[in-house]
């Protein structure tokens, strides 16, 4: 099944429809975080005044308190009964005060702090108050008014309903802090105390007048605050604004909604607000899961008379209003988005449009050209890029038509060309022929040399010997002188072939190493066994000449190279490279093959004479020893890297600062 490629236009489009839709996801994922962020920050600074008014309710009640307790302390026959010891007067009295004013408790102590009135439980007095903090301040005079953390004891005393009322039982709640108890007993109150001063001695305390209101289960504070914030608004049935008090970091005032619809008191505060708001006396202003729902929420401590905190105020939204807002305005976005993409599509379609026409007629034009008519041009007369490349286009033709009448005179005298060239080719390759029999010719006299001259040289002695001990007369005397004289002239032709094969003392001169190398690649790469050898070349440009022997030199390049390639099987890649040495005292020439490399116990033994680690009767072991000779008249090294199945690295160094020694 062959697919039909796509069109200019549709490359164009998709091209563009993947930017745009591209663009358009990140202005979303942006988008939608930045509208997000905006709501809920402004959602947070609304909980945050949320709070503020809260805390105005919460003092106000105090206040009111302080006022009841104040001006009741005040009054001319409160101190008058109670300088007389009018404890019915007082009892009545302060009865009806408490009563009349809603509160849970009003008490009054002598100088002293001992009660001697208690209108909830009159039956239960004398008991010494001076010890809590707000009375023994009102002792000294003054009136002051705090929330306050009140003993259940101290509740038994005022009634056991008052008690009853402060019991809370623990409700499990996910994410709370752990707690030993299972239950709280002691009461979160608004207490506010009055002295009351002699009316002939102002600075005389005839007794403090302290009254409160229990917080545990009273929601007169809570409701108040949502009524007056929130108005009792409501999204999808539930209630937006909720408000709390905790004792500590239990609900004991509240109005948020467990999932019966009753109020959750006993739940407890998150760990993570119960550490910044109790631990730390941070105000946490935040997004927080209260009971069973998201809300964004702000808490603050509530602290006693002595800064100690005790208990938070709360109040929260609940966060999915502002959330399916963001959700709406994304929404809006992307349809707006969406809208544009496709009017952006239609107008990207007519604009492809007055390019895609031009270009087609430049696929006509091509196809005419493409069946020889150099003739055809073609007429777009926009202004723009797509006229200019129209301009160049007829341009191109005109050029190609004049080069295909340089073709066609060309042709006429390429054949005369062809066999000029061919006959050039020709005495190349008889001169590299005969510069390859030269090199074959050098490396039989080697191997001849090393093969006959031992066994010559025990034949002429022995025969020496033979002779000495035979007598002239003997008929086998001649035979003798004849082998030996036989013998000796064989040694003499052996001796020439050795110092045809043996290097001579160098004649140098002046040279440039990459040249040398680049000629003795030249020569060599003829030879069939080159033919599948690739050579890779990296000469520096900024060689110095060096003063060496150009034939020697040229000697152990081919001594190695050859080896390279023998080691390569007539197979792999041969890298030449020439560089200076890091002193800049050596000219360095590494031959690197991809052979078989060799064996590390062969190495030390590689320019010993004789030594090969090639196959019987295929190398005479002269080749490296020569190298290593010659290389070290010049005063230089030959070093050898090798792995076994990768390849080896000759690097030979020849100094640069050498005389010449044959001026």
């Amino acid at each position: 099944m062959t697919f039909r490629p796509l069109s200019l236009r549709i490359k164009l489009i998709i091209s563009f429809l993947v930017v745009i839709i591209m663009g358009g996801l990140l202005s979303l994922v942006f988008g939608s975080r930045l509208v997000k962020n905006t709501i809920i920050s402004q959602a947070q600074l609304k909980v945050k005044h949320d709070l503020s008014a809260a805390w105005m309710v919460f003092n106000e009640k105090l206040n009111d308190i302080k006022k009841i307790v104040v001006c009741t302390g005040e009054r001319e026959s409160i101190r008058e009964a109670l300088r007389d010891n009018r404890r019915d007067i007082l009892q009545r009295y302060l009865t009806r005060v408490r009563n009349r004013y809603g509160l849970d408790m009003l008490t009054l102590t002598d100088h002293r702090g001992q009660v001697i009135i208690r209108t909830r439980n009159p039956d239960i007095v004398g008991d010494d108050q001076s010890q809590d903090e707000i009375i023994r301040r009102a002792l000294n005079g003054g009136n002051y008014a705090y929330p306050q953390i009140v003993s259940r004891q101290e509740l038994l005393k005022e009634g056991k309903d008052l008690a009853r009322k402060a019991y809370i039982r623990f409700v499990e709640t996910p994410k709370a802090a752990l707690r030993p108890e299972d239950h709280e007993e002691n009461g979160l109150m608004l207490k506010a105390a009055s002295s009351i001063l002699d009316l002939d001695q102002e600075d005389k305390v005839l007794g403090v007048l302290y009254g409160g209101v229990l917080l545990n289960r009273n929601y007169e504070i809570v409701d108040r605050v949502k009524e007056i914030v929130y108005k009792g608004e409501k999204y999808k049935g539930r209630e937006i604004g909720t408000v709390t008090i905790f004792q500590n970091d239990l609900r004991i005032s509240t109005n948020v909604k467990n999932e019966k619809g009753e109020r959750a008191i006993g739940t407890r505060v998150s760990k993570e607000v119960n550490d910044a708001v109790l631990l730390e006396g941070k105000s946490w202003i935040h997004r927080a899961f209260v009971v069973n729902d998201w809300y964004i929420t702000a808490y603050e401590p509530i602290k006693d008379i002595n800064s100690k905190i005790i208990g938070i105020l709360y109040v929260g939204m609940l966060e999915r209003p502002y959330i399916d807002i963001t959700k709406r305005v994304m929404a809006t976005f992307t349809l707006i988005a969406g809208l544009f993409v496709i009017l952006l599509l239609v107008i990207l379609y007519f604009s492809t449009t007055r390019i895609i026409n031009p270009l087609r007629q430049m696929v006509v034009a091509t196809e005419e050209i493409a069946k020889g008519d150099l003739s055809h041009k073609l007429e777009v007369k926009s202004k723009d890029e797509v006229g200019l490349l129209a301009d160049s286009f007829n341009k191109m033709i005109e050029e190609l038509r004049k080069a295909n009448e340089k073709l066609v005179e060309w042709g006429k005298t390429l054949e005369k060309k062809v066999e000029e060239r061919t006959k050039e080719i020709r005495e190349m390759q008889a001169h590299l022929i005969q510069h390859e029999k030269l090199a074959s010719l050098g490396k039989l006299a080697a191997g001849v040399a090393h093969e006959i001259n031992n066994p010559l040289g025990g034949i002429l002695i022995y025969g020496h010997l033979l002779l000495e001990d035979t007598d002239k007369s003997d008929p086998r005397y001649k035979n003798l002188e004849k082998i030996v004289k036989e013998t000796t002239r064989c040694k003499d032709i052996v001796k020439g072939l050795l110092q045809f094969a043996r290097p001579k003392e160098p004649e140098t001169t002046e040279i440039d190493v990459n040249s040398v190398l680049e000629s003795t690649i030249n020569f060599l790469v003829s030879q069939a066994i080159f033919q599948n050898i690739k050579i890779e070349k990296k000469y520096s440009p900024s060689l110095p000449h060096i003063i060496a022997d150009r034939a020697q030199l040229q000697q152990v390049f081919i001594n190695i190279i050859l080896n390279a390639v023998d080691a390569m099987e007539g197979n792999g890649v041969l890298s030449i490279r020439t560089y200076l040495d890091e002193n800049n005292k050596y000219v360095n020439i590494s031959i690197t093959d991809t052979g078989h490399g060799i064996k590390e116990e062969d190495k030390p033994r590689l320019f010993e004479p004789f030594f090969t680690t090639k196959q019987v009767g295929t190398g005479t072991g002269l080749g490296l020893a020569v190298c290593y000779s010659i290389i070290q008249k010049h005063e230089g090294e030959i070093e050898v890297e090798s792995e076994l199945g990768k390849g080896t690295t000759f690097t030979i160094k020849v100094p640069i600062n050498r005389k010449v020694k044959n001026e």
